[in-house]
């Protein structure tokens, strides 16, 4: 085992050990992941901010978007970490001045989500950083919004995967090749 490896198995020891089951949340049948605990740790949620950061080092990003609104929790930070802009992803109706929208299919219904049009420079590399990939809907919506908006996809990052859900396998064709990082896989 690499000093890598070694690293990485403890990261992820440390950020589960914070992750909390929630039953029957927010309804019943459901096993909610709520991080309020890790974000309440400092160790652990800077442990989870400088591995972010990595990532967007790693993946040569020049923008970190984050998906509202857990995302904006983790992208914020890894951004200022590594020394590059922050982009928010909001519902849509919340940015100010000129946006470009994106619709995405929800379980029962639609949404859609919204980027500032002036948000990304030409030659711009983003990296999406969220809490949870579930079923990839935002996700894949937010690669959708980077690349009309004129900027290059470097790759998703995620603190946890729910893989029973098949977000990986929507989001693969949106990624066009592009790296999904997740730090903790369920």
């Amino acid at each position: 085992m690499t000093t890598t490896e070694a690293a990485s198995a403890e990261l992820r020891e440390l950020l589960l050990g914070r992750i909390r089951d929630v039953p029957d949340y927010p309804q019943p049948g459901v096993v909610f992941k709520d991080i309020t605990p890790l974000l309440a740790d400092p160790a652990a949620f800077g442990a989870l901010v400088d591995a972010l950061a990595a990532l967007a080092d790693r993946h040569g990003a020049t923008k970190v978007v984050g998906l509202e609104a857990r995302g904006f929790i983790l992208a914020a930070p890894a951004a200022a970490r590594a020394g590059i802009g922050f982009v928010p992803v909001r519902k849509a109706g919340k940015l100010p001045g000129k946006t470009l929208a994106q619709s995405y299919e929800l379980e029962y219904g639609t949404a859609e989500i919204e980027v500032q049009t002036d948000a990304f420079a030409a030659g711009d590399r983003v990296l999406v950083i969220d809490d949870v990939l579930a079923t990839g809907g935002t996700a894949e919506a937010s690669l959708e919004l980077i690349r009309r908006a004129g900027a290059t996809v470097a790759g998703v990052a995620v603190l946890l995967e729910l893989g029973f859900l098949g977000g990986r396998e929507r989001l693969a064709p949106a990624l066009d090749g592009a790296p999904l990082d997740t730090l903790v896989a369920v």
